[in-house]
């Protein structure tokens, strides 16, 4: 007996539609499971580098840790340049803003006169990265960078390749070489996730990121937190999740790379530039702080 989709079936045509949904899905969640094996040969250097082999092995067999193709395969494509920052700037995003700078403002006069850095300033970035909290990423971060860094190896990375967009994908040869590159970043900031969690006590699976890990109201990569990550709020933890620690780790951030009161329009170009490496954000953050300000 053969079965057959026709316009004189008693089968709801939107039940058919939700079987083929559920049954895409659950062929999709097999190839991740599936693609766990990528993670072997990561898990391994990972010991090797001085990680509790028991911890690692639990870690990497919890199912909602897994390869991450669909959001990785952005940081091939991603381009800066065509991010629209002048939404942030409307008259909408900036009386956003100052309702929070208001709601906030206990931290963020502290934070501005503990670090010297312009709370306008701190907002801005803040609204840009994570519209104040609102967005910070629906993907794992330990997937995302586990994803990347298994890409040193050659297997991952060949399956990897298959799984971009043909319309963006560039020659193999060029691949190959950011794929290499990245992956070694990647490995880095994998470590010092793993690091971070263990040092705060934090679930490393739990933790959500944007499509290349950075984490938090402030957007920043693990090493960025263990090296500039502040405790504002003085609860004893790092937790960029928290409006005060976030705010306060920018600050951190900012000062460290040379930000000081009353700093020139110049200076402060060159500081904010190593925030995020783009012309169009260091611009868009200095509009949005001076309306702010305004």
């Amino acid at each position: 007996m053969s079965l057959r989709f026709s316009t004189n079936s008693k089968i709801p045509t939107i039940i058919i539609y939700i079987i083929i949904i559920l049954l895409w899905s659950g062929s999709s969640w097999a190839v991740k499971k599936n693609n766990k094996h990528y993670f072997e040969p990561l898990q391994k250097k990972l010991i090797q580098d001085g990680f509790d082999s028991e911890k690692i092995k639990s870690l990497y067999d919890r199912p909602q840790v897994h390869f991450e193709a669909d959001g990785v395969t952005v940081l091939f494509t991603y381009s800066e340049s065509k991010v629209n920052y002048d939404q942030f700037s409307n008259d909408w995003s900036i009386r956003k803003a100052k309702k929070y700078m208001a709601k906030h403002q206990d931290d963020l006069v502290r934070t501005e006169k503990a670090f010297g850095v312009d709370k306008n300033v701190i907002t801005a970035i803040l609204l840009v990265e994570s519209s104040l909290g609102k967005t910070l990423g629906t993907r794992s971060a330990l997937n995302t960078l586990s994803t990347l860094a298994s890409l040193m190896y050659p297997e991952a990375r060949s399956e990897f390749y298959t799984m971009i967009p043909k319309a963006k994908k560039t020659s193999r040869k060029k691949y190959e070489k950011s794929a290499k590159r990245k992956s070694k970043w990647a490995y880095g900031e994998l470590k010092a996730l793993l690091e971070y969690a263990d040092q705060e006590g934090f679930d490393p699976a739990g933790m959500p990121g944007s499509f290349a890990g950075a984490m938090g109201l402030a957007q920043f990569m693990p090493t960025s937190i263990l090296a500039y990550g502040k405790d504002g709020n003085k609860d004893g933890t790092v937790d960029l999740l928290t409006h005060a620690d976030a705010m306060a780790s920018i600050a951190n951030y900012l000062k460290r790379h040379g930000w000081r009161p009353g700093i020139s329009r110049k200076k402060a170009e060159k500081v904010i530039y190593h925030y995020n490496h783009s012309e169009y954000y260091v611009k868009a953050i200095l509009q949005i702080a001076k309306r702010l300000g305004s």
